[in-house]
């Protein structure tokens, strides 16, 4: 956990703020005590629809050539 004073908090706050993004609590104190904590917020994930994916898979062709097959051919035509 991460702690620092309210004053480098006011100059560093898009700083702190990347932090608590990244998963790491960022406490502020006043006076040495601490007054606010600076976390993420967890965003719940959308579930999948697996009736649309397989619909949209379905409809894709199999590949002959397998993919290792693939990127050296694209490699060895063209330049990157």
């Amino acid at each position: 956990m991460n702690t620092v004073n309210l004053a480098d908090a006011k100059s560093h706050l898009s700083e702190l703020v990347s932090q608590a993004e990244a998963g790491e609590t960022v406490r502020i104190l006043r006076r040495g005590k601490p007054v606010a904590q600076l976390t993420a917020i967890s965003s719940p994930r959308k579930p999948i629809n697996l009736a649309w994916l397989a619909s949209v898979t379905e409809k894709m062709p199999f590949q002959e050539e397998s993919a290792g097959d693939f990127v050296r051919a694209m490699r060895d035509s063209d330049r990157y």
